[in-house]
């Protein structure tokens, strides 16, 4: 492996520590930032100071490149219900690169939890993100072998990913994604909840949707009991006639110890769908919690691609080249920190008029 540029990173930067998880090993301070640098240390045997809970400052020195990694089944064990989602997130664009000459895939398990506060939920990467990987080429199975849980006792699951490496010598594809968000055909809605208000949720969501969303057709996709009155689980996704998914969310948060599920089921389908509404009405082409989770693969595709969260970023023409030493562009604080991060690791990178443009690196495997 070539000698590389050292790059520090400081974790105080924008959103902080959780994009630069995503995106490079960084100031580990929770358990799952320490199973994803370990995971990353395993597979390119590199030499790691401050990779422990708790660490303030971490190094991170890889001795082998994706394609030389040892081992094509790899195994991560979160510590106790630490996010499934957040570990193969911080890995997967290494794995991508991975490949062989056979074009043998890369099998990642990972234990810990699957829906966690301050995390996406299998549910989302199921049915958002990993469908829209797909326009970068990106190929990836997976299975939800058991569920687990932040909320209520502490449950630790599993998950496993198939993951197809980019062929040696190309790089991820130009995505060519949708520039008009289009008319909403369908949305599906998934329910992990207690069995005993999992039809008085069906309903209030029903009525809601209704009102909200009228004559647009709603699939309730996924209806499980989550075995644990402070699990409830509710996963909106508004499918467009231009082809693009937006989702929206809630693993609820609020007091659960003598509940009074009436108003919880009230409280549940007026944020999620009014949450989604509001998101829908931005105008854009992606929700604002999957636009920050692309641009990792934008920086890295060939081609130019603009993947914008609302109609005034989407309506630009300037062909400004942004400055990248801060957070910036269109987005969340998420999106804007991902983009500087993004950018300190790939400097051949250019975006363009607030990040509403991205000319990848087009990065090869060798």
């Amino acid at each position: 492996m070539a000698r590389q540029k050292v790059v520090t990173l400081d974790g105080r930067t924008g959103e902080g520590g959780g994009q630069l998880s995503k995106l490079t090993p960084f100031l580990g301070l929770k358990a799952q930032h320490v199973s994803c640098i370990q995971c990353l240390a395993d597979a390119t045997d590199a030499e790691v100071t401050g990779c422990s809970v708790g660490s303030k400052t971490i190094e991170f020195k890889a001795k082998l490149s994706p394609e030389a990694i040892k081992s094509r089944n790899i195994r991560v064990k979160a510590e106790s219900a630490a996010s499934i989602l957040l570990v193969f997130q911080a890995t997967l664009p290494f794995f991508l690169f991975a490949g062989d000459e056979p074009g043998s895939p890369i099998t990642l398990t990972i234990q810990g939890g699957s829906n966690v506060s301050f995390s996406l939920s299998f549910e989302y990467l199921d049915q958002v993100l990993l469908p829209a990987l797909e326009r970068f080429g990106i190929r990836v199975d997976r299975k939800l072998e058991h569920r687990g849980w932040s909320h209520g006792t502490p449950e630790v699951g599993s998950a496993k990913f198939v993951i197809t490496p980019v062929p040696l010598g190309q790089s991820l594809q130009e995505p060519h994604w949708p520039t008009e968000q289009g008319d909403v055909t369908r949305i599906d809605v998934s329910l992990l909840v207690p069995a005993q208000m999992q039809e008085s949720l069906k309903s209030a969501l029903t009525f809601k949707l209704g009102v909200v969303f009228p004559h647009i057709e709603v699939n309730f996709l996924l209806v499980g009991d989550s075995r644990n009155k402070a699990r409830m689980y509710t996963l909106l996704v508004a499918h467009t006639s231009t082809g693009l998914r937006f989702g929206r969310d809630w693993l609820y948060s609020g007091s659960t110890k003598n509940p009074d599920y009436e108003k919880i089921v009230t409280d549940i389908a007026r944020k999620v769908v009014n949450e989604l509404d509001v998101e829908l009405k931005k105008g854009g082409v992606v929700d604002e919690y999957l636009q920050d989770q692309l641009v990792v693969f934008q920086a890295l595709s060939g081609g130019r691609s603009s993947i914008t969260g609302t109609l005034e970023a989407l309506a630009s023409d300037k062909e400004r080249v942004d400055r990248t030493d801060e957070p910036f562009g269109d987005g969340s604080l998420h999106t804007t920190t991902a983009r500087w991060v993004a950018s300190q690791l790939l400097p051949q990178v250019k975006w363009i008029d607030g990040g509403r443009m991205c000319e990848g690196a087009g990065w090869k495997t060798s």
